[in-house]
């Protein structure tokens, strides 16, 4: 049985349609599924690195002096998750460098796809802790929960619960289907 980080022999020889109706070998797609992630990551980065330095800042507002031990407490959990998202969708980058030249595309490109998942799910904890800091600040701290348990609805729907249905859906259809 092979893992997903496997090659299999001469994979950059092998060309086949495959389902998606593309004639190309498994490296070619292994180049176009980094090159698909690194657009994306393009996007996302630039997020994270905003919300990253919104909350490194907030500190020194001289406003932040006056908050309790719940809104310091959000605050630092949601720094913390921040920080790891920016982690995660770094980290395929510095992974690439180490290996670059090495010929493990194919570890790169799986490994790459699991940290950014993780990634996305810091990032999302940590918008929901923006909104559950903010509105906590504003409105009280039961405000603030039932803000932060809304927001967290779109998350978990649009970002994993939709796409994990899907890929569940394409398995029960073919079980053969290759990742």
């Amino acid at each position: 049985m092979m893992t997903p980080d496997a090659q299999p022999p001469h994979a950059d020889r092998e060309s086949h349609a495959g389902r998606s109706g593309r004639r190309e070998t498994d490296l070619e797609r292994l180049d176009r599924n980094l090159e698909e992630m690194t657009g994306e990551l393009r996007v996302v980065v630039t997020g994270v690195q905003v919300l990253f330095a919104f909350l490194l800042i907030v500190p020194f507002n001289t406003g932040f002096a006056h908050v309790g031990d719940f809104e310091r407490t959000v605050y630092f959990v949601t720094l913390v998750l921040a920080a790891l998202a920016a982690v995660c969708m770094i980290a395929p980058s510095a992974e690439h460098r180490f290996l670059f030249r090495h010929d493990d595309k194919r570890h790169i490109v799986f490994n790459s796809n699991r940290v950014v998942i993780a990634g996305l799910v810091c990032l999302a904890l940590a918008m929901c802790g923006c909104l559950l800091l903010v509105t906590t600040k504003l409105f009280g701290v039961s405000a603030g929960v039932v803000t932060a348990a809304l927001g967290a609805v779109p998350f978990v729907l649009l970002w994993f619960v939709l796409p994990l249905r899907r890929l569940r859906l394409l398995d029960e259809r073919d079980p053969t289907r290759r990742r």
